[in-house]
């Protein structure tokens, strides 16, 4: 079944599942996912896509792109096509049902693992796991996945993340809440009230 998601068609159409398709080659500026962790103690979560030369420069128009109208405590990219995807099910059909089992692969790697927990929001992480290759990363979390259905998987090699580091800590104090961008900040309704209630005395 084709996903309307734009999130999930512009990554590979999963074929066997359990099994990972490689992603084409790109002719032109690379895709990077963005992902964000709002508040200390709140997990990342997927939040958009820039379209950049490289890893470093998507880091860059990640922040300008995603973090001007917000807050955040931290932020990483990585290349779409290091983001390997599971096969998408329906209704309340778990996705880890269809993660076949993968014996213990060579040259083992971190992992981070994302669920769509809900059809048309965002992918948040789940866990961290230690894997040969991202088959083995699904099955590995297929151990502490949660009773509730999952609809996709995402796993994503640590070692590929252009992350936030201590460096650049100072860049998040640089990005206060802007509420002169809200209207309500304006408080255009008293000031409405208060001009109409000027007129009544003149």
């Amino acid at each position: 079944m084709k996903s309307l998601d734009p999130r999930v068609s512009r990554l590979p159409v999963p074929g066997t599942p359990g099994k990972i398709l490689p992603k084409l080659p790109l002719d032109q500026f690379g895709s990077f996912e963005v992902f964000v962790q709002p508040k200390d103690g709140k997990s990342f979560q997927h939040e958009g896509i820039v379209h950049a030369p490289n890893l470093e420069m998507a880091y860059v128009l990640a922040k300008e792109a995603f973090t001007r109208r917000f807050t955040c405590v931290s932020m990483y990219v990585v290349d779409t096509r290091e983001v390997f995807v599971s096969p998408m099910t329906e209704a309340d059909q778990n996705v880890y049902d269809q993660i076949v089992e993968v014996g213990a692969q060579p040259n083992p790697e971190t992992y981070e693992i994302y669920h769509l927990n809900k059809r048309g929001k965002q992918h948040i992480h789940a866990g961290t796991v230690s894997a040969g290759n991202p088959e083995e990363a699904m099955w590995k979390a297929h151990q502490t996945v949660q009773s509730k259905p999952v609809f996709n998987i995402w796993a994503v090699r640590r070692a590929a993340l252009r992350r936030t580091d201590s460096s650049d800590v100072d860049l998040w104090h640089t990005l206060p809440e802007k509420k002169f961008r809200d209207a309500s900040d304006y408080r255009g309704g008293d000031k409405l009230k208060d001009f109409l209630e000027k007129q009544k005395h003149e």
